[in-house]
């Protein structure tokens, strides 16, 4: 074992803000109250006591940093304010985001206080969880460069994640953080230069030019097609050892490039584990 995560879901944030939310079988998250009009932010808590609302989180970060023992670093996570967002919208997962969309053209003043409410939680359930015991600290975008333009990008989602960024470092200079923000080949440039510690990178990026473009100022994280998973351990270890070689070892964390699914056999995310530590031990000892 390399480190340890406390799982959650991601959407505690909205909850900690006063949102109701229902895990559904077989349809996933539901906020059956969603955000749909400027006002309805208003019925929002932008500043939720995180110690009270999350408290359960931070006890399970502390017992696990005791349990622990400092064998292997604990690592603590929280959605970022876009995906988060959109969710609070829509109200339920959604293949178009169509209302999230419509929501930052008709209103975008009330889009930005929003994203600044959530940013503001974000930041400090961040710090709270480094508090209670994580050593490490990442970021995951997984809706807003996927879906929205550059100039919505970099207008709704990049200032909000060099906040957090700014405002984390700045009460916790030691501690790394990673972030994760899906479909961003064209923004690696300037992620490369915020205060993140690592970037991580979907599995349609390439690894070698991302090295180029960072200059040895971040390391990375990624990037194998999570649907790998689902192969033959033989095809596994191949697809491993062609992702480590473009890679390399150094300022590296291995692994995929988004998410596990509900089917995948553990036996294969295993696999995946073993044919890293394998291949990467192999490649360091030469």
């Amino acid at each position: 074992m390399d480190a340890v995560i406390i799982f959650s879901d991601i959407l505690v944030i909205p909850q900690a803000m006063g949102m109701e939310v229902k895990m559904v079988p077989k349809v996933g998250p539901v906020l059956p109250d969603p955000i749909r009009k400027p006002e309805d932010i208003d019925k929002l808590d932008l500043n939720p006591n995180i110690e009270e609302t999350l408290g359960y989180m931070l006890d399970a970060l502390n017992l696990a940093r005791q349990k622990i023992n400092g064998e292997v670093p604990l690592i603590g996570f929280v959605g970022a304010p876009l995906t988060l967002m959109c969710y609070m919208i829509e109200g339920s997962g959604s293949r178009t985001k169509a209302l999230l969309k419509t929501f930052l053209y008709q209103h975008p003043e009330a889009a930005h206080k929003l994203l600044q409410g959530i940013t503001d939680v974000c930041v400090n359930f961040l710090l709270a969880q480094q508090r209670a015991g994580a050593q490490a600290l990442q970021v995951f975008e997984s809706v807003g460069a996927e879906v929205l333009t550059q100039d919505h990008f970099y207008e709704f989602v990049f200032p909000y994640l060099v906040q957090i960024a700014d405002r984390v470092k700045a009460e916790a200079p030691d501690t790394p953080m990673v972030c994760f923000c899906k479909g961003t080949q064209y923004a690696y440039e300037k992620l490369v230069a915020t205060k993140y510690d690592c970037i991580g990178l979907d599995w349609q990026s390439d690894p070698v030019e991302v090295r180029q473009l960072a200059r040895g100022r971040v390391s990375l994280q990624g990037n194998m097609d999570s649907s790998v998973i689902y192969a033959s351990e033989d095809i596994i270890y191949d697809e491993v050892k062609k992702m480590l070689k473009r890679f390399g070892t150094q300022k590296y964390v291995a692994n995929l490039g988004h998410g596990c699914f509900p089917d995948m056999d553990p036996a294969h995310v295993d696999a995946f584990i073993k044919a890293v530590q394998q291949i990467s031990l192999e490649m360091n000892s030469r």
